[in-house]
């Protein structure tokens, strides 16, 4: 089989098995030779099957809105909203970005768009052959089920947040998926959630392995909070949050946050292992810079003024770096830049405990439970060396939440960017930031090669 370019056009045929297999390095040993790479083969065993969803989470990390290099979420939305300042060549892919200049033409949006949907593709790939295998114990189809349903409903939130209303793609039928048409954004919100808590149901509360790298119940928990906090669920996202923070066997709060973004932290709810054994975060290499000016990004000087005195997080996870007179951050959750020998150090974590306690302080703020939601808030507050927060009443203690998201989770997969936009705060706080901001900039261009192959994505987003 042909090693098909996935999206949702009139290419989106089969998915080629042996692609399954193309980039499973640092996650498994199996190797199925080529001549094997059937469907009936990948679905009849339990070690080509994990091999095939764990391949999903290697590309999950090397492309798209996860991945830690300048291409992924973390440096395009941080360039987007006010985290990043750019630094690199015109010509780069980055500066639309920055400059919130960007077109229905640019590869970059048809590179998200074209992976997320490749990604949903294989998910869905993984679904039908489990379900259609007569060869699985069950507790082994639930888990391999549960991580690609999981899989699906998390790529599919992204692609929400960026494009808007878009195609729910759950099969693998060509003809189908070749003329779809976008759902609204609340129809795609509830199809989210069905995953999410179907997702719940069939994982297992245990990790498969000891490094966190395979998602288990309480990670699609912690998904499944932060789309209920979007949706305005305010109840239903304060308890999802607590469902997790609740594990104390399995997750522990830091003592400090130096310890954070090491790969043993107890308080990673899921993370990508690095391609290679010694190798760390795209992040580090992606952001880390030793001498000026930056090639690429560095710390807008907006977030730098943010941080207030005896703030931990600006010592520890912001670096200054000098050249003459200048002085440039950059961001420094991930210490690591190259190799560490035969041991990585780092890995790309993508869910922690301090979002859920976030998650829930604001929820809890929602609800009236104002004692519960300063509780929350003061975890991440008192973490960074802070004291107790002085907001009073719900107004004060959700602008206090809204600071604290921003100083905690600052570069990690766009949560700035969808914060300003959830809140309805982006056009004010971004148009100070940009000269440039536009209202309809809310939303990524669908790419312009995606509507001539299939017209049911029309209309094009507003303004692009």
């Amino acid at each position: 089989m042909k090693n098909i370019k996935l999206s949702i056009k009139a290419r989106l045929l089969v998915l080629a098995l042996t692609n399954l297999f193309s980039a499973c390095s640092g996650f498994t040993d199996v190797d199925l030779p080529s001549s094997q790479l059937t469907s009936t083969a990948v679905f009849a065993d339990k070690s080509t099957a994990n091999a095939a969803m764990v391949d999903i989470y290697s590309k999950m990390r090397d492309k798209g809105f996860l991945t830690g290099y300048p291409t992924g979420l973390t440096v395009q939305l941080g360039l987007y909203a006010d985290e990043l300042s750019f630094y690199g060549n015109a010509a780069a892919v980055q500066a639309n970005f920055y400059n919130n200049s960007l077109m229905q033409t640019d590869t970059a949006l048809l590179e998200l768009w074209n992976s997320s949907y490749s990604q949903i593709y294989a998910a869905n790939s993984v679904i039908e052959g489990i379900k259609a295998s007569a060869t699985f114990a069950k507790a082994d189809k639930d888990q391999l089920l549960g991580e690609a349903i999981f899989v699906r409903g998390l790529i599919h939130f992204y692609l929400l947040n960026t494009f808007g209303p878009i195609p729910y793609i759950t099969s693998t039928d060509y003809k189908d998926n070749s003329t779809v048409s976008r759902m609204q954004e609340s129809q795609a919100y509830q199809k989210i959630k069905g995953d999410l808590e179907q997702a719940v149901d069939l994982l297992p509360k245990q990790y498969t392995g000891s490094d966190r790298s395979r998602p288990n119940k309480f990670a699609a928990k912690a998904v499944l909070s932060r789309v209920c906090l979007y949706m305005e669920l305010w109840q239903e996202a304060a308890d999802a949050s607590s469902a997790v923070l609740n594990q104390s066997d399995l997750y522990v709060w830091p003592q400090s946050i130096n310890t954070l973004f090491e790969k043993q932290s107890q308080s990673t709810i899921w993370q990508f292992m690095p391609a290679t054994a010694g190798t760390n975060t795209y992040e580090g290499s992606s952001f880390i810079f030793q001498q000026g000016p930056p090639a690429l990004t560095a710390v807008s000087q907006d977030l730098f003024n943010s941080f207030t005195i005896g703030d931990l997080r600006k010592a520890q996870w912001l670096k200054a770096v000098s050249n003459g007179g200048s002085t440039w951050y950059h961001p420094y959750k991930y210490k690591n830049q190259s190799s560490t020998g035969s041991t990585s150090l780092e890995y790309s974590i993508v869910l922690r405990l301090a979002e859920q306690y976030l998650i829930r302080a604001e929820a809890r703020a929602h609800t009236g439970d104002l004692i519960g939601a300063k509780e929350d808030l003061n975890k991440t507050r008192n973490l960074a060396g802070l004291g107790n927060t002085s907001a009073l009443n719900s107004e004060d203690i959700l602008k206090a939440v809204y600071t604290e998201r921003r100083l905690e989770l600052f570069t990690e997969f766009g949560h700035r960017f969808f914060d300003l936009k959830r809140t309805g705060r982006l056009d004010k706080v971004l148009q100070q930031f940009k000269n440039q901001w536009n209202t309809s900039d809310r939303l990524f261009p669908i790419p312009e090669s995606e509507l001539l192959l299939n017209p049911n994505l029309l209309p094009q987003n507003e303004g692009n």
